[in-house]
């Protein structure tokens, strides 16, 4: 039969294991901020989008959000390969693809002409701004592995209205743990 002093000594135990446990689990990646000026139209918009700055390379949910965006202009929020500058080359290939059944939860589209209409979609609120989760990992899927084989960042970049389109695109790079 255990004694007092023994109980005592496991439950201190047990306490121990799990404020450790919490304080690991709860060690959170710093939010940073990426800012990018750009003009459209010949309005000038000051972009910025917040998210965080590291993630578990085995999956974590995040939230994003960026003020500043012209809301005529939809972006998807996303983790993605990316190569140079913000605006030099499209982000591609971002985690989910192109998620239309709201699955993955991988990327999320903002815009003010069918945003919340489907899954993992929203429409802009007042001045261009969003706050939005996403589910972000290491493994982007056929070989690519953020850190690894390509670099990443969680990234906003103009939706399918106008793909092409290079001055939306705002990078935070990510560093998967």
């Amino acid at each position: 039969m255990p004694t007092r002093t023994h109980v005592r000594a496991c439950v201190t135990a047990l306490a121990a294991a799990a404020l450790t446990a919490a304080f690991a689990g709860s060690a959170a990646a710093a939010d940073v901020t990426a800012k990018r000026t750009i003009t459209d139209g010949g309005k000038t918009y000051n972009l910025q989008l917040t998210g965080p700055d590291t993630a578990s390379a085995a999956g974590a949910n995040v939230t994003v959000s960026g003020t500043g965006y012209n809301t005529a202009q939809g972006v998807y929020v996303s983790l993605c390969a990316v190569s140079g500058a913000p605006g030099a080359n499209k982000p591609t290939p971002c985690l989910g693809g192109q998620d239309q059944s709201g699955t993955t939860g991988a990327s999320h589209w903002v815009s003010n002409v069918g945003g919340g209409t489907v899954p993992n979609s929203s429409r802009f609120a007042a001045g261009g701004t969003f706050s939005v989760k996403i589910h972000v990992k290491a493994d982007l899927g056929n070989g690519q592995v953020c850190g690894e084989t390509v670099e990443c960042a969680i990234v906003t970049r103009a939706d399918h209205f106008d793909s092409g389109d290079r001055k939306y695109d705002v990078h935070i790079p990510v560093t998967f743990q």
